[in-house]
């Protein structure tokens, strides 16, 4: 992990990138952080398992403006070695997954019920993640652009898609192969980690980021690299804007029929929202440029720039903090992140007062990013 200031790495940024990337932190951390999870509004929670909600389109965009950021980075691979590509590549990879890693045992010990400090058994970790998904998906997708075409590697990703389809029917359980506890991935997970290393906020040991289920996420992260690349050659014309626009709506459209073969659904990340997610998000960034830089409407876009500048750190941030405040205790037989919820944000209602909660807990984490943006710090991994 490194530190810079003003380079001319950071000055050459795309700014609707800046922007997307910003957009998809904020939301990620409203919908993450809602002062009660039992009174929040429709479209911030997940689906329930088949469907869609706006919260469902988060992280395959940030795995999304992953691969933006490969195709900007990939200038420097030119005057490297082979070597020293994979080095970076591979490095890159494995400190992002430990970061992952790390997160989900920090603090290393949990709270009893009698407020006694107990240490957290590395057998009770949770292995995958958020990030451990996006370390796989970064890593996987640059060693693939980098070994091959560009084309070669969009097809790689679309056999893997129809690879993936397949694998669910054929080894989850007959008659309910795409089931939370009957699925091929599930069984998979299950053989390779137990069920201790496992995420089991859904009641059962079942982890929405999988061993089986990163592999069409990769596609997420290639056709962000496709799309940066686009908008580097054209992106700056109404002509680029209009065919990313109209590519978007056809993957969209496409998505949507696969859904009626195969459902679109988050937590097994299968193809049909893979491709529906893709074209939301070309969709998302084709406004965005058409906004920013064909209209040159750029006022409102610094508070997301600020997310989009240390996009990692601040995430990490979020969830670490939050971790911090669940685990202090305040109140009685409660922690300091309910008594903020219950003594200030409730008053305003069940509902308004989560929403409310989040997005003070949001403005709390960008405005540590505003204060690094003013340093100009930018931490990368």
């Amino acid at each position: 992990m490194s530190t810079t200031l003003n380079t001319p790495a950071i000055q050459q940024r795309n700014l609707a990138l800046d922007v997307f990337r910003g957009m998809t932190v904020c939301f990620m951390i409203i919908v993450n952080t809602p002062g009660n999870d039992q009174t929040t509004f429709s479209p911030l929670h997940h689906a329930a398992w088949n469907g869609f909600t706006p919260t469902d389109l988060v992280f395959p965009s940030f795995l999304f403006a992953v691969g933006n950021a490969i195709s900007f980075v990939m200038k420097k691979w030119v005057n490297q070695t082979r070597g020293q590509v994979v080095f970076k590549i591979v490095k890159r990879t494995v400190i992002i997954f430990l970061l992952g890693y790390l997160m989900y045992w920090f603090p290393f010990f949990r709270l009893e019920a009698a407020h006694n400090f107990k240490a957290f058994p590395i057998g009770n970790t949770r292995i995958m993640g958020v990030l451990q998904r996006i370390a796989l998906c970064y890593g996987t997708a640059s060693l693939m652009i980098y070994f091959f075409k560009v084309r070669t590697s969009v097809i790689i990703c679309i056999l893997l898609l129809f690879l993936y389809w397949i694998l669910l029917y054929q080894f989850g359980d007959t008659s309910q192969p795409l089931s939370m506890t009957g699925n091929a991935g599930y069984k998979l997970d299950v053989w390779l980690m137990g069920e201790n290393h496992m995420y089991h906020g859904e009641g059962v040991a079942f982890d929405p980021e999988g061993w089986l289920s990163t592999l069409p996420a990769i596609s997420n992260a290639v056709a962000g690299f496709v799309v940066g690349q686009w908008i580097q050659k054209k992106g700056n014309t109404y002509e680029g804007v209009s065919k990313l626009l109209l590519s978007g709506f056809a993957l969209m459209v496409g998505g949507y029929f696969w859904d009626l073969l195969l459902p679109i659904n988050k937590k097994l990340w299968t193809s049909s929202y893979v491709v529906y997610t893709i074209g939301i998000d070309c969709v998302i960034i084709a406004t965005l440029i058409f906004i920013i830089q064909l209209q040159n409407n750029v006022r409102w876009t610094r508070f997301f720039q600020v997310f989009g500048k240390n996009t990692l750190p601040i995430y990490l941030l979020s969830e670490l903090l939050v971790t911090v405040l669940f685990t202090i205790p305040a109140g009685s037989n409660s922690n300091l992140f309910r008594w903020i919820y219950q003594n200030i944000f409730s008053y305003a209602g069940g509902y308004l007062g989560s929403l409310l909660f989040a997005i003070a807990y949001m403005l709390l984490c960008w405005s540590v990013g505003y204060w690094l943006d003013k340093k100009r710090i930018y931490i990368k991994v």
